[in-house]
């Protein structure tokens, strides 16, 4: 690859092996994507608000209400899930109503409560 530099200071046990895993990694901007994704969601907040989200869409009236804190602080967090496309909003009169953006996130909640539970 044009100038990469091979970090790697010894030779696999297992060449088979490793040159089939090797070929089965996504791309480093792929793990960077996922990086940040992870370090967003390791928010005690901004996952309370994306389970209620993956629940039912809500305001943000109804998020401070079932998470007992203040609506500047739910809007805070909702902004930084919106900027990171994990939220959507729709207004409906005087009222935003936010929902998840899309089921994948739902299903890495499930699966992570799942994994803890266990």
């Amino acid at each position: 690859m044009g100038g990469s530099v091979n970090k790697c200071d010894c030779q696999a046990v297992n060449e088979d092996l490793a040159e089939r895993v090797k070929s089965e990694m996504k791309d480093d901007g792929c793990f960077s994507i996922l990086s940040a994704f992870l370090k967003l969601i390791s928010d005690d907040t901004r996952i309370k608000i994306m389970y209620a989200l993956s629940k039912s869409e809500l305001c943000v009236n109804d998020l401070a209400v079932i998470l007992d804190m203040t609506k500047s602080a739910i809007s805070h967090q909702l902004k930084l899930l919106k900027v990171y496309g994990q939220v959507k909003s729709r207004k409906e009169g005087k009222f935003v109503y936010y929902s998840l953006n899309d089921e994948h996130v739902f299903e890495i909640m499930e699966n992570a409560l799942i994994h803890v539970k266990h």
